[in-house]
């Protein structure tokens, strides 16, 4: 059995997020990649973001690890990043293997090697037992070309081997290798924070968003008992005590929200935390629940103030039921973040003004607000090619900041405004 070197690898990039917030989220896609091939191989994580790394620390632990694999991870806007990153690895080494995952790959696989013709897989959709087995028909020089989920760049034309199936017990997969990552660099405001998720898939399917698509429409929910391993893990080996629940609904299951935040309690967690809901599925019960376990923010959906741009969503709610919602989470001293999107083709004038009105009258402490953007394989991806709306391929643009799409009725200055 040969022990390979694997380094797994989030690039030097630019990030919306860090600049307004000071601090970026671990890339648990990696640690889980991780500790899924650890226990026969050699594996480094680097997260370039956390790291402040650029392209020359990149290149030096290349250089210095000389790994036989590079696996990296990227989001849309970080796409140039990731192919600097490939060309780099194959230019010191021709030999290495280089893979990537993530939400935008697996939509556009074609695309991807064609713009970066040095990337030699895909792991599309749930990558653990995708990237197991990739790793394990490398090592022993085994064709790759039955693996499920995969995709390879043959040079002249790409494979689409079959999708893979979603894993039906998550409680299979092992816990993220958080030892892996620069845990202390994880911070907001001097108090260091994990990440964590409970849950994978969501059965909704909202114009904008690709994770019903990545992770599946079936809900799949990690047992109560792993939820409390993974928490008290953060908390006793890193001194955590700030977690953001990364589940699309976090809330979706409700008994199983409410038993999770009894058990927090009953284990006398000392840890506070924000999750996301539905204002369609936020209880009384749910509130009291979230609260008493620790909760500090809830973290809403709620797009638009108008029932028109919402039906085109396909986000199934009213702003009435918002409304009653945060109303809810008040009640109960929840802070409430409500998320808020403009700039959908069809909108007019009157329906942003609605949203921006809507914003202050929904009664959130925090809104977000960002540029509805076409993320490859989403509905809104299919509908803007199709109707021949996309303004850019410069992925470094889909940050949700710029306007990437034509509007009938907004230049993308007066949206950007």
């Amino acid at each position: 059995m040969v022990k390979m070197k694997i380094l797994l690898l989030s690039p030097p990039t630019i990030s919306a997020i860090k600049t307004v917030i000071g601090t970026t989220g671990p890339p648990l896609g990696l640690a889980y990649l991780a500790s899924m091939v650890r226990d026969e191989h050699d594996v480094r994580i680097v997260d370039s973001l956390a790291e402040d790394y650029n392209y020359g620390d990149v290149r030096k632990i290349i250089k210095k690890y000389d790994p036989e694999v590079v696996g990296i991870t990227s989001t849309t806007s970080m796409m140039p990043d990731a192919y600097i990153v490939a060309k780099m690895a194959k230019r010191y080494n021709e030999n290495v293997k280089i893979v990537m995952g993530g939400p935008h790959v697996t939509f556009v696989p074609e695309r991807t090697f064609k713009e970066c013709p040095y990337i030699d897989f895909i792991v599309r959709g749930e990558g653990e037992i995708t990237f197991k087995e990739l790793i394990d028909a490398l090592e022993k020089n085994k064709d790759p070309s039955n693996i499920l989920g995969l995709s390879i760049n043959l040079g002249d034309k790409v494979k689409n081997n079959p999708p893979r199936p979603l894993i039906k017990d998550v409680d299979t997969i092992p816990m993220p290798s958080y030892d892996l990552l620069p845990m202390e660099k994880y911070q907001a405001e001097g108090v260091r924070f994990g990440t964590v998720m409970t849950s994978r898939g969501c059965p909704f399917n909202c114009v904008f968003c690709s994770s019903s698509l990545q992770f599946g429409k079936r809900w799949r929910g990690h047992s109560d008992s792993r939820v409390i391993e993974e928490l008290k893990h953060l908390h006793e080996k890193y001194r955590i005590r700030e977690i953001e629940f990364l589940d699309d609904t976090f809330t979706l299951n409700r008994p199983r929200a409410i038993r999770i935040t009894k058990r927090i309690v009953e284990e006398g967690l000392d840890i506070s935390w924000t999750a996301s809901s539905r204002v369609d599925l936020f209880t009384d019960e749910v509130a009291k629940a979230l609260k008493r376990g620790g909760c500090h923010t809830v973290y809403f959906g709620i797009e638009s103030g108008s029932q028109k741009t919402l039906d085109f969503i396909g986000k199934r709610i009213t702003p009435e039921q918002s409304i009653a919602a945060v109303k809810k989470a008040k009640k109960y001293k929840l802070h409430a973040l409500g998320a808020f999107i403009i700039g959908f083709p069809e909108e007019t004038k009157e329906n942003i003004k609605n949203t921006v009105k809507f914003s202050k009258k929904v009664g959130v402490d925090y809104a977000q607000f960002t540029i509805a953007t076409p993320y490859p394989g989403t509905r809104l991806w299919n509908y803007a090619i199709s109707k021949n709306l996309i303004l850019t391929f410069n992925w470094r643009k889909y940050t949700t900041l710029d306007p990437v799409m034509k509007l009938k009725n907004f230049t993308t200055e007066q949206i950007t405004k």
